[in-house]
């Protein structure tokens, strides 16, 4: 089968597409034909050695896919040759077919597309679990989301709107911008042109936020959690900037604020039964199409390399795929 593989750490361009053995599934594992294989921040960095979980080389990058299963290993229950799934495999999806545990795939929906599939689970996933368990977003919140075109960022805007909150998106364009007003935002900051506190205090009318949502990191965590308002909450996410921000701590001490952390995949494996009412919750939202996940780009598998580029260059908006 061909697969994408990182043989030496570097950028994108040091990926090369290969022909290697056809996956077996072992016991407890199936083996998954890939329609469509997600494309993450994570994916970016993992390959420079810069992520905090680091695979040995030679690996496959890709850690979101959807496909169909092709093969059953012994011991698998619940799943069949045939079965649409999708999984979070943290390696392996920039391929045509991976083996992994059975335990990490999810059925999909029959009205779900792969390519929508593929782009779900890590952005509506975190976001889920960042404003609901661990922010406890309600109606009537006010809801800043920085990098509010990315993946988790546009999803963050359309489940804070889903649960009543007001949003307000901020991104580095306006063509972004108006992206995330399709996607229900109510009020819009451009951070490139704007003064990011002096908009969130004109959007607030003095109020304040809230709950900040930042997968972003860099800059503009310090002037945003500036401008939290009493018991805010401030989610940390990820830090996409590539800079991890210090935040002087008399400033939740003077806000009575929330510094939050925010680590799903974790959640996800300590608290696999609240996970699997998570994707329940999800696929309600998205068949009542209280959310609708944005797949903006789709590439071939010989192209993953300039789609890495594109999310390297932040010019992603919503989701990306690759489709082998």
């Amino acid at each position: 089968m061909r697969a994408i593989v990182c043989e030496a750490w570097g950028g994108p361009d040091t990926l090369a597409l290969r022909e290697i053995a056809d996956p077996v599934a072992g016991t407890g594992e199936v083996v998954v034909k890939i329609h469509a294989a997600g494309v993450n921040f994570p994916d970016v960095l993992i390959i420079q050695k810069k992520y905090q979980v680091q695979p040995a080389l030679p690996f496959t990058p890709g850690a979101e896919i959807a496909g169909e299963i092709e093969a059953v290993g012994e011991g698998v229950a619940g799943f069949k040759v045939g079965d649409r799934v999708l999984a979070l495999c943290s390696t392996g999806g920039f391929a045509e077919k991976i083996a992994l545990n059975a335990h990490l795939c999810v059925p999909i929906p029959a009205q779900v597309p792969y390519d929508v599939a593929a782009g779900f689970m890590l952005a509506f996933c975190t976001a889920h679990h960042a404003l609901i368990d661990r922010g406890g977003v309600a109606s009537g919140d006010t809801v800043l989301v920085l990098g509010a075109a990315g993946g988790v960022g546009l999803a963050s805007v359309e489940i804070a709107k889903a649960r009543g909150a007001t949003v307000i998106a901020a991104a580095s364009s306006d063509a972004k911008l108006v992206i995330c007003r399709e996607r229900g935002a109510d009020l819009t900051i451009n951070y490139t042109t704007e003064d990011l506190r002096a908009a969130i205090k004109t959007h607030t009318e003095g109020r304040g936020l809230d709950i900040i949502v930042d997968p972003v990191g860099g800059a503009f965590a310090e002037p945003a959690f500036r401008s939290i308002a009493w018991r805010g909450r401030y989610l940390v996410i990820g830090f996409a900037n590539g800079e991890i921000p210090s935040l002087p701590l008399n400033l939740p001490l003077l806000k009575g604020a929330s510094i939050v952390g925010v680590f799903w995949g974790e959640f996800a494996r300590r608290e696999p039964a609240r996970q699997i009412a998570m994707m329940q919750d999800l696929f309600e939202m998205l068949a009542e199409r209280k959310i609708r996940p944005l797949i903006s780009k789709t590439y071939r598998l010989e192209d993953a390399r300039q789609a890495l580029h594109d999310m390297a260059a932040r010019q992603v908006t919503g989701k990306i795929v690759i489709t082998p």
